[in-house]
């Protein structure tokens, strides 16, 4: 789990984290949740849904997230807890675990999405929250950019799979690699890895 934290500013009243996920699609590797707390007064310009930036742009922004939010906490679900648990659930107990880490409790929790995990504060699932929220899109930024940094250090450990290029996502060459080698012990074989359909 990594962590990050800035003191507020004095006088700033009531804290909300944004939340958001990155990795509930994908075949292989783990899910990933981002908690973000931002400095109301001190605003990071370019921040967006994750899906909408390029890698460049995003790792820039993550890095300014990570200098200048109040607080930030990136935690994991295993391959292992999905297959467990199902993706849903896997998913909201990384949620947890990233609110869980920050280092300033917030007041309010703002979830992407429209399902939210138990926490023991105020929390609300916002649809489409990547696009409306700034703390919700700083957090899908973060997620996004640590759980695609996980994979290209997969892609050394599991050659062949090619987890650099498609992030575990359900391509046709992911398929293809996995009909050829067999799962790796990355894969979520609570998922259908060998059904040939556009995702």
């Amino acid at each position: 789990m990594n962590l990050g934290v800035h003191p507020p500013d004095t006088g700033l009243q009531g804290l909300t984290a944004g939340v958001d996920e990155a990795g509930r699609g994908p075949l292989a590797g783990p899910v990933c949740a981002a908690a973000v707390i931002l400095n109301p007064r001190h605003p990071i310009a370019g921040i967006a849904d994750s899906k909408t930036l390029s890698a460049v742009r995003r790792e820039q922004l993550a890095a300014l997230i990570r200098d200048q939010a109040l607080a930030w906490s990136i935690a994991w679900a295993s391959v292992e807890e999905i297959d467990r648990l199902n993706i849903l659930r896997a998913s909201l107990l990384a949620m947890q675990r990233a609110v869980a880490g920050l280092k300033l409790s917030p007041t309010q929790v703002l979830i992407d999405g429209n399902h939210c995990p138990a926490l023991p504060l105020p929390v609300e699932a916002v649809v489409g929250g990547d696009r409306l929220v700034p703390a919700i899109s700083a957090a899908s930024i973060l997620a996004k950019v640590a759980r695609d940094r996980f994979m290209v250090e997969l892609d050394a450990q599991c050659p062949g799979y090619g987890f650099a290029k498609h992030k575990g996502y359900p391509t046709a060459e992911h398929r293809a690699a996995i009909e050829r080698l067999g799962p790796s012990p990355y894969h979520r074989l609570s998922f259908r890895l060998h059904v040939k359909t556009d995702q």
